[in-house]
């Protein structure tokens, strides 16, 4: 086992197609992952998948105990791989997170999955702040379209902007640069 870990963050059925709430380029961001996720595992870095669970039982998308809120068949865990149950957007909140990555004496974090504007900022600053070395895989990551001051701002405007943002926290490549 190597001193990295892989954060497989929120690809959950509810932000595919199918889903709740599908995001902008999922399906290629989730591809772009598996493929990370891949060669980790022939790396031997521990790969850690991280699943939001909705509080309340009322919420739009990712309820707990629903199909939605399953990590999707493109990325699901093997062997002994730890799955985090978390219920806010920084993956290091109220979880064992943080726990896991000492007991693994995990050094450095790649970060794939969804939301770009959510919890791969959150988990990505909060990462960076622990002194952890992160790199976010870009393509490996999806958002949404979102609305500010009565206008729409596309899924790649918000994706390119909070990519620029965590430029200052961390290091951000694409799946094919990051495969080496």
């Amino acid at each position: 086992m190597t001193n990295r870990a892989i954060l497989v963050i929120d690809l959950q059925n509810d932000y595919f197609p199918d889903g709740k709430l599908p995001l902008v380029g999922i399906e290629d961001a989730a591809a772009n992952a598996a493929r990370v996720i891949a060669a980790a595992r022939t790396r031997a870095d521990a790969v850690i998948h991280v699943r939001h669970e909705a509080i309340p039982a009322d919420a739009p998308f990712f309820v707990a105990g629903s199909e939605g809120a399953e990590i999707h068949r493109s990325v699901l865990p093997i062997r002994d791989e730890p799955v985090v149950v978390k219920n806010y957007p920084n993956a290091f909140r109220e979880t064992n997170l943080r726990e896991l990555l000492s007991q693994q004496r995990t050094k450095e974090l790649v970060i794939v999955g969804a939301m770009s504007h959510m919890c791969i900022d959150a988990a990505t600053r909060a990462a960076a702040d622990l002194g952890f070395k992160v790199t976010v895989v870009h393509d490996a990551c999806a958002t949404r379209d979102l609305e500010f001051a009565d206008r729409k701002v596309s899924a790649v405007d918000v994706h390119g902007a909070f990519m620029a943002a965590l430029a200052a926290y961390a290091s951000l490549t694409t799946t094919e640069n990051w495969l080496g």
